[in-house]
């Protein structure tokens, strides 16, 4: 089957740093698929110089071509639905590597101009919204023009090793994994701590902060995949991980911790800043399976140490770590988050891919803590850079 994989702003930073480099390897594994990429730029464009600076990947360039276009401009999109009919692939997937605002812009008009038949299905990064009612707004103004089932919105944290490993061992009906619960299980901890701070991404991180940044998508997708029912191979896995999600209670903002590193003020240039850059908080779920046993969420940056982990402590004293970079896959081989993605993609399966009703589901669950920021005057904890989670109360 020919895919057609349509790039809009290709020449970003997340195109050039992960999508391309994903391409080369997918194009040159033994069991590649037919595939035909086309970049959208609003500029023209030196393909060679694009992808060879990225990949030095001659082939990649041969299977790739730019269409320059506005995509501000509902006309340009008949260059585009034309570009598409010409290289007669069986399913088009449309990668809307842009910022939220654009990828609205986008949706609409791609479905203003018919470019939103049923072999058409489009990829958008997170964020999905910035809270619950903008999160049910761009999911209702995405669905004007597109199906649920053609749109695939990703976290990436879903194609990662440890995401992978939890959803294989969930599944296997022999191991202990199988039968997760209440019974046996003490505690679920999920830590995605970083070593480095916001890096220069002041403006991003002033409008984003680590609830929304980790917490809502991320270490919630994680939580759903520890918490779902035994799936079999036959069931829907997200449909499985929405119903974990509706378990879980709205979290109480007396349970969290919100933490802002020492210097964060200066680097965004705005002093009284509360965005937050540590985040700790517990949850609790009504599923009988899962009452009464703490889950904890943690995230931070400017820690100690970079790690992301999810720790199982059991009744009997053992503990469990599913750490990403420890994990050993089956065959040996460790693909990608991007890699996974697009394959993912390309295969039509959509078990990495997030519903938009766990999008909602995880808004609804953060809903009190973002109003009781959102009322409060309370700064945020101040800690040092480097500082463990330990001293942070964790």
């Amino acid at each position: 089957m020919k895919t057609l994989l349509v790039i809009f702003g290709i020449t970003g930073d997340l195109s050039t740093r992960k999508l391309l480099p994903a391409l080369s390897h997918i194009i040159h594994a033994d069991d590649a698929p037919e595939l035909e990429i086309l970049g959208v730029s609003r500029r023209e464009v030196d393909l060679p110089e694009l992808i060879l600076g990225s990949t030095k990947d001659d082939a990649l360039v041969e299977k790739t071509d730019i269409l320059t276009m506005d995509v501000a401009q509902l006309a340009d999109y008949q260059k585009l639905k034309q570009a598409i009919q010409d290289r007669k692939a069986d399913q088009t997937l449309i990668y809307l590597s842009v910022p939220p605002g654009a990828a609205a812009q986008i949706v609409d008009l791609l479905g203003e101009a018919g470019v939103n038949t049923p072999d058409i299905h489009l990829l958008f990064e997170k964020p999905f919204g910035f809270d619950l009612a903008s999160a049910q707004d761009f999911i209702a103004r995405t669905g004007r023009y597109f199906t649920e089932a053609q749109i695939y919105r990703i976290d990436h944290y879903m194609a990662k090793e440890v995401s992978a490993e939890l959803l294989r061992l969930r599944r296997g009906a022999e191991a202990a994994h199988h039968h997760w619960g209440a019974d046996s299980i003490e505690s679920v901890t999920i830590i995605a701590s970083e070593a480095i701070g916001i890096e220069g991404r002041a403006q991003f991180y002033e409008q984003t902060g680590a609830l929304r940044d980790f917490i809502q998508g991320h270490l919630l997708q994680l939580l759903s995949l520890v918490l779902m029912t035994r799936p079999t191979l036959d069931e829907r896995v997200p449909a499985q991980r929405l119903k974990a999600l509706q378990a879980i209670a709205p979290v109480n903002p007396a349970h969290v911790v919100r933490g802002q590193y020492e210097g964060y003020q200066e680097e965004v240039e705005n002093p009284g800043s509360t965005v937050e850059t540590f985040v700790g908080l517990q949850l609790e779920s009504s599923d009988e399976n899962w009452q009464g046993v703490p889950l904890r969420l943690i995230t931070g940056k400017a820690l100690d140490e970079k790690r992301s982990y999810v720790e199982i402590r059991y009744r009997d004293g053992r503990t469990d770590v599913f750490e990403e970079g420890k994990v050993i896959p089956e065959n040996g081989r460790v693909l990608d988050a991007y890699e996974r993605v697009l394959l993912e993609a390309v295969a039509g399966r959509n078990e990495l891919f997030t519903s938009g009703e766990e999008v909602i589901r995880a808004w609804e669950i953060l809903a009190p803590l973002q109003y009781d920021w959102e009322m409060s005057d309370e700064a945020p904890l101040v800690y040092k850079k480097g500082v463990s989670l330990k001293h942070l109360g964790s």
